[in-house]
Formats: structure tokens, C-alpha cells, sequence
């Protein structure tokens, strides 16, 4: 299971702290003053566990978390809030943070918190990976790869794709190739694995 925190607050003292018990508890951390910092350094992060101040200058939690939404971060954020901000809090979780945490709080409280949204977040942020390297793949074809692709998924021969096209058999082989190896793919019954994760046919 990923180690990685990010952790996200204004206050230096804050910072200092939770590096020295997140850092102490085995977990791999990343200090941000700001959220346009950590946005700026998201691309090249690996996948963990971001812990964000709700209260912060410039892009503050509620903002932060608006935009890994239309990002489609897979990362799980868990947000400290002052005393009496429940109705921050609130909408924080609505806009999927997984948990809040009332400052001042227990270490061991903050531990098990990012210990669980690893856990649950993890599996399906790699799936989302694994999806966009499929499409990835897909959208690398050519158009006529594309078609004998689609033949090839729904269970055609090379010489059916080829009559349908109206090519020789011997082009669509050509095809054929091309279409497993930019797919990576080492059979038929991977290339139709890869079709179905990514959309193209319903399981």
C-alpha cells in the first residue's frame, strides 16, 4: 500500500509537526505551504493521501478540492478544520473529501484516518490508471487500425474485416499487427479484455 502524504497548510508550525509524526509513523512526506503549490507538483506526484488545511490564503481547502474534482484526482483528502467550521467541513466531505479532523486532534485519529483512505482510495486510483492507459492506447490508432480493431472485438475473421472494408486480407493482417502491438497486447482475449475496460464493448 502507498506511504505518500501530502500535506497542505499555511502554518509552518503545523507543518513541522505533522512531518515529524507522519515521518515517524513509516509514511513518505511532502510539505506544501500553498495549494497552487501542490497543484503545480500534482502532476509528478505518485498516488497518496493529501491533508489540507480548510482555512488557508489564495486557493483555500474548499477550492483545492473543487479542482482535484474536475481534475479527476484519484488522490483521497482528508481536511483539518478549526474548532466550530462543521459546516465547512461538511461541504468539504460533499465534494469528496474523505474525513475531517477538528484541530486540535489525536495523532493516533489522524494515522488510522489516512491508514483507511489509502486503503479504500487505493484500488480504484489504480484502475482509473489503468483505464486511461487503455484509452490512451486506443486513441494511438490509426482509423483503419481502429476498425479492424472493433472487427477483431466483435469476433470477426481478417477475412470478414476485409470484405467489410473491402481490403486484402494480407492489408488486414498488416492492420492486425499494428493493432496488438500499439494495444500491447499478446492475444486476442486481451485485446477484447482491454476493450471491455476501456468502454468499448459492454461485459
Amino acid at each position: 500500500m502507498s506511504r505518500n502524504v501530502y500535506v497542505i497548510d499555511d502554518d509552518e508550525a503545523m507543518r513541522d509537526s505533522l512531518n515529524f509524526l507522519l515521518d515517524s509513523s513509516g509514511f513518505v512526506v511532502a510539505l506544501f505551504e500553498t495549494a497552487q503549490q501542490f497543484l503545480d507538483a500534482l502532476p509528478s506526484l505518485e498516488f497518496g493521501c493529501v491533508i489540507s488545511d480548510v482555512r488557508m490564503p489564495g486557493i483555500d481547502g474548499i477550492e483545492l478540492l473543487k479542482r482535484l474534482k474536475a481534475l479527476r484526482s484519484g488522490f483521497p483528502i482528508v481536511v483539518m478544520t478549526g474548532h466550530g467550521d462543521v459546516p465547512l467541513a461538511v461541504e468539504a466531505m460533499k465534494l469528496g473529501a474523505m474525513d475531517f479532523l477538528e484541530k486540535p486532534f489525536e495523532d493516533e485519529r489522524l494515522i488510522a484516518m489516512i491508514e483507511a483512505a489509502l486503503r479504500v482510495a487505493e484500488p480504484a486510483a489504480r484502475g482509473d490508471a489503468v483505464a486511461q492507459d487503455i484509452a490512451a492506447r486506443i486513441a494511438s490508432l490509426s482509423p483503419r487500425e481502429r476498425q479492424v480493431m472493433d472487427g477483431l472485438v466483435a469476433g470477426l475473421s481478417n477475412k470478414l474485416i476485409a470484405r467489410e472494408y473491402d481490403i486484402s486480407p494480407r492489408t488486414i493482417e498488416v492492420y492486425r499487427a499494428n493493432v496488438m502491438t500499439k494495444m500491447q497486447a499478446n492475444s486476442l482475449s486481451e485485446l477484447v479484455r482491454f476493450a471491455i475496460r476501456a468502454g468499448l464493448v459492454k461485459d
